[in-house]
């Protein structure tokens, strides 16, 4: 069979059921094979896109997330949803055409060095040479990209080895001598954990989105139930755990809850589990959880002590860790009500300080929009975001109960994302009600991707918090920089609703307050694609916010009075 042909049944031998891209001189070969197959292949209006969608499908569903490009434009319009997947750490496997392999080097027409441009945001990437690599090539990206901290592989072949020919054989178990991740936790380090964890009086869980990579939800409730631990989840995290679980604190960091901060700040001892100690979420370094052990569990070993001390590392899988530290739990003496000061301080700092906001007659406020959502979804919606106020509201006012349900840029916080995001995601789990939340700035950035919502007749609901401005800009250049509101007036907005009609979705408008409720209520129930425009007060706020250089329990704004 053709190089091309090979690809697709690699490509099959890794369980790949559907595929996102855009054809191009390049990858016609593979686009041939392509037509004779049963595989379901999206076709993007940006290739951009094609990286959102397999980056939202694979974090729905858990799989590898597939994007095909052509060369030159077409491979460099994919670095950003690239890079985003490695930031937030999504198994995903990106195939780029190139120029023949005589005329690599020579700036050929549409020649870009894909893998060069991409180095420092790939786990890892391969430029095949010989037509005869790619059932090996192939096993080991998907391997690569699954295993591990997951992240994005790049594939990069030239139109003459789609040519080639090759006498196929499927690829056996990947023999990749230096890559070994390690999945088992050191004994002795589980046990130190356990001893640390039965001592602590003020302990507090910092779950990421390692636990949800992990499946190890079931651990971390096990171990929150049986100690008595309040757990705080990152951005990534959210779902993790239920935040309708009295021992939850919701999120923390910048824009996280006042009692999350507050616990963080003043707890005994922090259990960080497959999360990486970001700025977002440490704030000032020197003050962060000062009075706190710190135990960290993550497979990477490079982000142990990288931005904070850790006491106890612990490198591997965290629901191999957190079963063998609940293990270790089981077997000690325990002292019930250790933490129930503790948890009576927490439960007033939940009183003191609730998630809240000023409700406006005549305006519809953003943040009962994402209530509404919740409302009506009853928390089982897969909630997408793009990046700004709207993801801010969406993480705060919604109730994450169940991991998967939430995709957002995290890392790289990538404006443009939650629209292609949420299509991947409903393509993988056609069975979920999928809402995108996004800003009237970031909708622009890939609006195209209407045109495959409705081509491929895909029902997201898009719910748009409409303020005229680049919100979360705005926001600090009102409260640190006077109110100059330099290039974030967003002056020139189209009819939203009038826009998705021309695509073919349902578009609606709405600007009351009493007709929130029954627009989403119709959208979903229009099993169509959707665009709601809701025009929401202007000048609203994410709050409580942490500014720039300031320890976490150093919040401005979310005080209730």
């Amino acid at each position: 069979m053709k190089g091309s042909e090979a690809i697709i049944e690699s490509l099959k031998a890794a369980g790949v059921e559907v595929v996102f891209g855009l054809p191009g001189g390049m990858v016609i070969p593979l686009y041939d094979a392509l037509y004779d197959s049963d595989m379901k292949h999206f076709l993007v209006r940006h290739e951009q896109g094609a990286a959102h969608m397999a980056d939202g499908y694979a974090r729905a569903t858990g799989k590898v997330g597939v994007c095909i490009a052509t060369s030159g434009p077409g491979a460099t319009n994919l670095v950003t949803g690239i890079a985003n997947a490695y930031m937030d750490s999504t198994p995903m496997v990106a195939i780029t055409g190139q120029a023949r392999s005589d005329l690599i080097g020579t700036d050929a027409f549409q020649e870009a060095d894909i893998t060069g441009i991409t180095e420092p945001i790939v786990k890892h990437s391969y430029l095949i040479k010989k037509t005869e690599d790619i059932p090996r090539v192939f096993r080991e990206a998907f391997y690569i990209a699954s295993t591990g901290r997951p992240g994005p592989v790049l594939i990069d072949i030239p139109s003459d080895i789609q040519l080639a020919d090759i006498d196929y054989k499927p690829a056996g178990k990947p023999d990749l001598p230096g890559y070994k991740p390690t999945l088992k936790g050191h004994k002795k380090q589980i046990r130190a954990a356990a001893r640390a964890i039965a001592a602590a009086e003020r302990p507090v869980l910092y779950a990421g989105g390692g636990i949800i990579t992990a499946g190890a939800e079931k651990e971390l409730m096990a171990i929150s139930r049986l100690m008595k631990i309040p757990v705080t989840t990152t951005l990534m995290g959210l779902g993790a755990f239920p935040e309708n679980n009295d021992l939850s604190l919701g999120m923390l960091g910048m824009h996280g809850t006042g009692y999350a901060n507050y616990a963080v700040t003043h707890c005994d001892l922090l259990i960080g589990v497959g999360a990486r100690f970001d700025d977002r979420v440490t704030g000032k370094l020197a003050t962060f959880a000062r009075q706190a052990k710190k135990i960290h569990i993550d497979m990477d070993p490079a982000e142990i002590s990288k931005n904070v001390a850790i006491d106890i590392p612990i490198v591997g899988d965290a629901r191999d860790v957190l079963a063998g530290i609940l293990a270790e739990l089981k077997t000690m003496k325990r002292e019930p009500k250790k933490t129930a000061l503790w948890l009576e301080q927490v439960i007033t700092w939940k009183k003191k300080h609730p998630l809240h906001y000023k409700d406006e007659k005549g305006a519809i406020m953003p943040q009962f929009v994402i209530e509404e959502i919740n409302r009506i979804t009853r928390s089982d919606a897969i909630l997408c975001t793009d990046v700004g106020q709207h993801q801010m509201w969406s993480a705060l006012f919604y109730t994450h109960v169940k991991p998967r349900h939430w995709v957002s840029s995290g890392g790289l916080g990538t404006m443009g994302f939650g629209f292609p995001a949420a299509i991947g995601a409903k393509v993988g789990r056609p069975d979920k009600t999928v809402i995108d939340v996004a800003g009237d700035g970031s909708f622009q950035m890939n609006i195209q991707e209407l045109a495959t919502a409705v081509c491929y007749d895909i029902p997201v609901v898009v719910c748009i918090l409409n303020n005229g401005f680049l919100g979360m800009v705005r926001q600090w250049q009102e409260l640190f920089w006077n109110k100059r509101y330099s290039e974030t007036v967003i002056s020139c907005q189209p009819d939203f609703a009038a826009v998705a009609e021309a695509y073919g979705a349902l578009g609606m408008t709405i600007t009351d307050k009493k007709e929130v409720g029954d627009a989403i209520r119709t959208a979903i129930k229009s099993k169509r694609p959707a665009v709601l425009d809701f025009r929401v007060k202007a000048e609203e706020n994410v709050f409580p916010m942490v500014p720039a250089g300031k320890s976490i329990d150093e919040m401005i704004g979310g005080h209730k009075s």
